[in-house]
């Protein structure tokens, strides 16, 4: 099978990084296997790695340096590709999501891409004033595919309150919304619960995340307009799972959840 091709180096801090690995590899003429023990990864890693699939951590990055005698090459160009920007931090993140075995998802103001329906999605995308509406209500619904592959996740939703009466899209299309949480919350891989507003202030307010458990480990990542940003350091990931202890003792039971999304569909009659 030929080797996935490295990105474009001139493209972000993050294609170059993985640009060069395959630069410095080939260079001294190693296969995957022998680089792969460099950084104690299998071969077929190191592809996904130069492909910019993966990402090296700072201690893969450190032996790179020292086995190369870069004078701190490779860690410098993962430090500065984290302080930046990447526009492909949500392509990556469906990535993840695809794969992930456990979802954790913080929604502070909508319903979660992987929980819409067709109709709230494109009342979304419509007040968002996206050109290619149903392309963008397409490609979210293709995304809620990860709940029904063979490997299905688990996945927790912890939704704060506002999410679940503010009418988005109007009366009719809300209700439709909220009847199929219900639905989704029935699934025993899924589970749904409301962050109450008697919670008062509280870390939820802070703003929406998720958290993806894969093989390699947990990453997380933050919702924000005009593109959200990947956590993939240990130390920052943590973080975030100690804001989701948080919200979810502070969120309400299943039952009591399921009650008050009643309730809110009632409301809207």
């Amino acid at each position: 099978m030929p080797a996935k091709p490295s990105p474009d180096p001139m493209s972000s801090m993050w294609a170059w990084l993985a640009y060069d690995l395959r630069f410095y590899r080939t260079r001294a003429r190693m296969n995957g296997e022998t680089f792969g023990r460099i950084i104690g990864v299998v071969r077929s890693t190191v592809s996904r790695l130069e492909s910019g699939e993966l990402r090296i951590d700072e201690k893969q990055a450190g032996a790179l340096d020292k086995h190369f005698a870069t004078g701190g090459h490779f860690l410098r160009l993962l430090t500065y590709a984290k302080l930046g920007h990447d526009p492909d931090w949500f392509k990556e993140h469906v990535s993840y999501e695809s794969r992930a075995f456990l979802l954790k998802i913080y929604e502070l103001s909508l319903i979660p891409g992987l929980l819409q329906t067709p109709e709230y999605a494109r009342a979304c995308f419509t007040a968002a004033g996206v050109e290619d509406v149903e392309g963008y209500v397409t490609a979210r619904i293709a995304r809620q595919e990860t709940l029904t592959r063979s490997s299905r996740p688990l996945m927790t939703a912890v939704l704060s309150q506002s999410v679940i009466d503010w009418p988005v899209g109007g009366p009719e299309v809300m209700r439709a919304q909220l009847a199929h949480l219900l639905a989704v919350a029935r699934d025993p891989n899924m589970i749904v619960r409301v962050l109450p507003r008697t919670a008062g202030a509280t870390i939820g307010l802070d703003g929406s995340f998720k958290i993806l458990s894969v093989d390699e480990g947990d990453v997380a990542y933050t919702e924000a307009h005009g593109g959200g940003r990947l956590i993939l350091a240990p130390s920052e990931v943590r973080q975030f799972g100690v804001r989701w202890d948080g919200i979810s003792a502070q969120a309400l039971p299943e039952d009591a959840s399921r009650s008050l999304i009643e309730n809110a569909m009632e409301v809207l009659k």
